[in-house]
């Protein structure tokens, strides 16, 4: 059960929300036997087939999974998501896309569903063959655990070195009907812009035109999840899924729908939250990056100069150490590829002013220290030379990361 607990605007956000905070959804997850000891088989089922869209990872080696998805998306359908972790099943092959297939098949099969409606998600080590003989045990054992399973322990299935489960839920009114926006992810280490090591689920309960969701998820992907970066690599595997199945009873959504917006505002927010969960996350990391840029002639421009800050590893071990080294932020606007005027060029550190219009401002680096001992960091760029801003989301780099690279097989 879910309980409001904070206005947002146009909606409120729900206390322990979940993928199965929309109506008509159910989710579970459990250890099948692919992990030592952690869960690491979930699904997510809606009751009636629901509109999708898909977004995926940009990089050139696409696990079987992924073309096994996009396969089903063509009909701008899905009913129902299986994921395993803990085996990526990438750069598998002609094997690899059988076995895809085949768990698509089975649990198509154990679920009542039809093929073309089911999604498969991997995510884990890359190279190396699923465990088939328990991927099909694990698939023909979820209907004993479907009454006592649920969306919080579907995301529990779905990790990998994360340390937290991410999940976050909303509600808005559309139409006089109460429509509800669940979500859930996975993602810690492999995490640059561009859809990289992550997976998220996004379920409503929304009546949504398919072209009109797909548009929605595109935009909102590119302000969110493709904004977020821990380590600066592109995994194979990662996707953000998203399901409507129209159970709230609303009038079909599409852009000249005149609650397009807060339902925009409401999809939003959700994926916002799960990336910024993300990248909080990452691997090893302490703190949350929050990088701001304003006054930039163009939109692009903006993005770009904020994910080349976040994405800088002299910024993020700075912080790391507490060092307010504004210059290595200098540094990573001026290899952004953007054009920007060193004498319009203005830089904060949280409330702490360091360099105003091109010139190095005479600060306290006891306070500086002390702000960037909190575990939410946020540095403003303003540019000064347009209306256009954007903001992108990382962590700082950490003794750790390095530890939980060098072992992720053993």
């Amino acid at each position: 059960m879910t309980i409001a607990v904070k206005e947002e605007g146009q909606f409120t956000i729900l206390e322990n929300g979940t993928v199965t905070s929309p109506k008509g959804y159910e989710a579970g997850g459990f250890h099948a036997g692919f992990k030592r000891k952690r869960k690491d088989l979930g699904w997510i089922t809606s009751h009636v087939p629901a509109v999708a869209a898909g977004v995926f990872t940009m990089n050139t080696f696409q696990a079987p999974p992924l073309k096994v998805t996009q396969e089903s998306l063509l009909g701008g359908t899905l009913q129902g998501i299986v994921v395993n972790s803990g085996n990526a099943n990438a750069f598998t092959g002609k094997k690899g896309l059988e076995d895809a297939y085949e768990m698509r098949k089975q649990f198509a099969n154990i679920m009542n569903l039809k093929e073309t409606e089911t999604a498969v998600t991997s995510t884990g080590v890359i190279g190396e063959y699923l465990p088939m003989d328990a991927i099909l045990n694990g698939i023909n054992r979820i209907p004993d655990y479907k009454n006592s399973t649920n969306g919080n322990q579907f995301a529990e299935a779905i990790v990998t070195t994360d340390k937290v489960t991410k999940e976050v839920a909303v509600t808005c009114e559309i139409d006089g009907k109460e429509v509800t926006i669940g979500g859930a992810a996975k993602g810690s280490g492999m995490i640059k812009p561009n859809m990289a090591t992550m997976l998220a689920f996004v379920t409503t309960d929304a009546a949504v035109e398919q072209k009109a969701l797909q548009s929605a998820l595109n935009d909102i992907t590119n302000r969110t999840y493709n904004m977020i970066t821990v380590d600066g690599e592109t995994s194979t595997n990662d996707m953000v899924l998203l399901m409507a199945n129209g159970k709230a009873a609303n009038v079909p959504l599409n852009k000249n729908h005149s609650d397009w917006s807060t339902f925009v505002a409401a999809l939003e927010y959700v994926s916002q939250q799960l990336a910024k969960m993300i990248a909080k996350d990452g691997e090893g990391a302490t703190k949350l990056v929050e990088v701001h840029v304003s006054g930039a002639e163009t939109k692009e421009g903006a993005k770009a100069i904020a994910k080349s800050i976040v994405g800088s590893n002299l910024v993020k071990t700075a912080i790391h150490g507490a060092d307010a080294n504004w210059g290595r932020i200098v540094c990573a606007i001026g290899y952004s590829g953007e054009t920007v005027e060193e004498e319009s060029l203005s830089i904060s550190i949280g409330p702490i002013n360091v360099v105003d219009h091109g010139i190095t401002t005479a600060f306290s680096e006891e306070k500086a220290k002390e702000y960037l001992e909190s575990e939410t960091i946020e540095i403003h760029v303003d540019l000064h030379n347009g209306n256009e801003k954007a903001v992108a989301w990382g962590c700082d780099l950490s003794y750790d990361y390095v530890r939980i690279n060098a072992s992720y097989r053993t």
